[in-house]
């Protein structure tokens, strides 16, 4: 099984955890890591060097039991994977509840500031927004910025308003001229169109779980890259619709096998407060 782009390690790693550490209360041996990692084609240096990334990150704390490394969440982990579980499966890919309102960002930044413009318009795209015009940036419905401007330290360059359009507006003509719909769409089809066949196909038993994981990460890249415009004033053939029916059912036929696989493949051990405390040395 391969993906239109590949996935970055971390990528795959949070959706890992999230979907085995999260609210258990336990840490994952790094060498089941690495036994799934490398079904879903990552190698096993690969792997390491991502468990130690994380590590220094605080996306993971390390705990040793006797010769053997394990990984369990942090605090910052834990707030980024209930954001991504509240994104596959509360939220969804199709806006069908829109208010009718619209978050109006406006930036001024000094020309000599390079990289802050860039990472504030990349933190803005992540966050559902793309520019209406130069300076001026519009998502759907309410979003709180606050968080990322105060962490870029541009709050006093940024102003945030919540609006509504006026009545002879083609809402739907605006959309078409800021967000790049037909790559959205042609996503949300290459998806479908990967993963339709897993409908009715099963996989190998001890590669459930891997093949899940692809699964469940490439879903969440894509959404995530959604701004979740009103999807009454999109196209009529919007694909997300079916893409996220494709992304339910592979995941509900995979969800038994690979839950016999994680039992199979996995060393899981409960959290120790201080676990941490003696961690230095191997990490496997």
């Amino acid at each position: 099984m391969t993906t239109e782009e590949s996935l970055r390690p971390q990528s795959l790693m949070l959706t890992f955890l999230g979907d085995q550490v999260l609210g258990r209360d336990v840490c994952v041996y790094s060498g089941s890591v690495i036994d799934v990692f490398a079904r879903a084609g990552v190698g096993e240096q690969a792997t390491r060097s991502t468990l130690t990334r994380m590590v220094n990150r605080d996306l993971l704390r390390r705990q040793r039991e006797g010769r053997r490394m394990y990984f369990g969440l942090t605090r910052r982990s834990t707030a980024v994977l209930r954001d991504g579980e509240r994104r596959i499966w509360r939220t969804g890919a199709v806006n069908r509840h829109w208010d009718g309102s619209w978050t109006l960002l406006g930036f001024s930044l000094p020309e000599s500031w390079q990289r802050q413009r860039h990472d504030l318009r990349s933190q803005l795209t992540w966050s559902g927004f793309s520019p209406l015009f130069n300076g001026l940036w519009v998502a759907p419905g309410a979003v709180d910025v606050s968080a990322l401007v105060t962490e870029l330290g541009l709050s006093a360059h940024v102003k945030v308003f919540r609006a509504r359009a006026d009545a002879g507006m083609d809402i739907g003509a605006m959309i078409e001229e800021t967000w790049e719909l037909s790559e959205l769409a042609a996503r949300y089809e290459a998806f479908t169109s990967r993963w339709q066949p897993w409908e009715t196909d099963s996989p190998a038993a001890d590669d459930a779980l891997s093949l899940r994981l692809l699964l469940q990460s490439e879903w969440l890249r894509l959404v995530r890259r959604d701004p979740r415009l009103p999807v009454q004033h999109l196209p009529d053939d919007w694909p997300a619709e079916q893409a996220e029916k494709t992304f339910r059912k592979v995941h509900e036929r995979l969800a038994p096998l690979a839950q016999d696989a994680s039992e199979r493949l996995l060393d899981l051990v409960p959290v120790r407060e201080n676990g941490d405390a003696d961690a230095d040395g191997d990490q496997a």
